[in-house]
């Protein structure tokens, strides 16, 4: 979301204050160019980070899955399948393939056939089972990426599991985007554990490789996993997954457990009043696994970056600044937040109105919490943690297509969180409309008390 002035930016880095933001008027439709981009002025970006395929447990090649986002308008796309980089020889057999596909109708081996000829399409039969082979990224990206237009990024979903009793394991997922060697999922003795030290791989190859890299942890309540307190007090991290379009993930909770927008109220407020640091930024992503009318389908969730470059160094940059907002349809024309004030310009549509909730957490909050069971079978974390109305609350609900809220001072920190009339093209929970999210902004730590990124 918002872009930060240098010194606000080094601060940021740091873990201080998201409290410094300049303007930026350059249509999102500009080109980057060739030449250097030092003195470019920043452009949104269009992208998704969690995207599965055949090499996972995903139903179609990656080249028809690129080719989809690419004719969509998306700038970047990272494939993160489980636990693989598209980086090696693989075969499937092409039975395995059509079994995934829950459709009927032509088949994915046909549509694959169809769209990219027998020329490209390798073919093999061994032991009497036809196969086919999964073209690696380098193979297929040339034939997508453009410079300043579109960009593939190696991806990879850590796919750990913490064993909460032998019959019980709690799934624990994040990204690693822009990867450059294939990593494997680390065990551990938390739920926390499990988190820090599969971030702290990606954090050792970002060292060692010199390449920046970029995790988030997906889904906390997928299978009832993640606390609000598992993510906060992993101060390794500092992006999750605020939307998820896999239809079941949980994302809205339940009677007894916190949906997704809770879950980031209480992690950023026990953050920034308890333990002096950061919040948590919020993504949105697909988590697409179905490409032929199934139901985790693609162009759900996406994010808008607003760098200097279509890059993976200027994109990381740009998202660990803040600099980035999380859409299911809404776009925003500008993001800015500047003495205290914040400014959002929606970029409207003929017939659709627009309700803006300034969310976030008061300075002196009622910090009450108390413990209730789920009364749920098979959940990891059958005891959760109960708040007051204090976190998360709404300061104020504004409407139209320019908002501008300003901060008392008696705020924590505060989020904007915009919701349409329009309804969501291909909605993941009934009556969903088309959404977007800010970034917290106002927040203010001390430096010395925060993990360097």
């Amino acid at each position: 979301m918002p872009r930060f002035t240098l010194p606000s930016l080094l601060l940021a880095a740091a873990g201080v204050a998201a409290v410094g933001l300049i303007a930026n008027s350059k249509p999102a439709q500009a080109k980057e160019t060739a030449a250097g981009t030092e003195n470019a002025q920043p452009r949104w970006y269009k992208g998704n980070t969690h995207t599965h395929s055949l090499w996972s447990d995903g139903n179609d090649f990656p080249e028809m899955i690129v080719d989809w986002y690419h004719q969509r308008g998306y700038n970047f796309l990272a494939l993160s399948d489980h636990n693989v980089l598209h980086a090696k020889e693989v075969w499937m057999a092409e039975p395995t393939i059509l079994k995934r596909q829950k459709s009927v109708g032509k088949t994915a081996m046909a549509k694959y056939l169809e769209r990219f000829g027998d020329s490209w399409v390798e073919r093999r039969e061994k032991d009497g089972v036809k196969e086919v082979r999964l073209k690696m990224l380098e193979e297929y990206r040339p034939k997508f990426e453009k410079e300043g237009e579109f960009l593939l990024v190696p991806a990879e979903e850590l796919s750990a599991n913490f064993p909460v009793t032998p019959e019980l394991k709690a799934p624990i997922h994040m990204v690693a985007f822009n990867l450059k060697e294939e990593l494997k999922p680390v065990e551990g003795t938390s739920f926390k554990d499990v988190i820090r030290k599969n971030l702290q791989a990606v954090r050792e190859q970002e060292k060692r490789t010199g390449q920046p890299m970029l995790t988030h942890i997906n889904h906390p309540n997928f299978r009832w996993a993640l606390t609000a307190e598992d993510m906060a007090e992993v101060l390794e991290e500092n992006f999750f997954e605020i939307f998820n379009g896999h239809p079941s993930i949980n994302y809205l909770g339940d009677a007894t457990r916190y949906g997704h927008e809770m879950l980031w109220d209480i992690a950023n407020t026990i953050r920034i009043s308890k333990l002096d640091s950061p919040p948590l930024y919020g993504l949105g992503t697909d988590d697409s696994h179905h490409y032929h009318g199934e139901d985790s389908a693609p162009g759900r969730g996406w994010v808008m970056v607003r760098a200097k470059s279509l890059k993976p160094d200027a994109l990381i940059s740009a998202m660990r600044a803040g600099d980035f907002y999380a859409s299911t349809g809404v776009t925003l024309d500008d993001v800015q937040f500047n003495d205290g004030v914040l400014n959002i310009r929606i970029k409207g549509e003929p017939g659709v109105s627009y309700t803006t909730k300034i969310v976030g957490t008061p300075k002196k909050y009622d910090p009450t919490v108390s413990e209730q069971p789920t009364n749920a079978e098979k959940d990891p974390q059958p005891m959760r943690k109960v708040y007051s109305a204090d976190i998360g609350k709404t300061f104020a609900t504004l409407s139209g297509e320019t908002v501008e809220y300003k901060l008392t001072g008696d705020e924590l920190y505060v989020r904007a969180v915009i919701t349409s009339t329009k309804p969501h093209v291909n909605p993941t929970y009934e009556n969903q409309t088309q959404m977007a999210w800010t970034q917290p902004v106002g927040w203010k730590v001390n430096a010395k008390s925060t993990t360097a990124r």
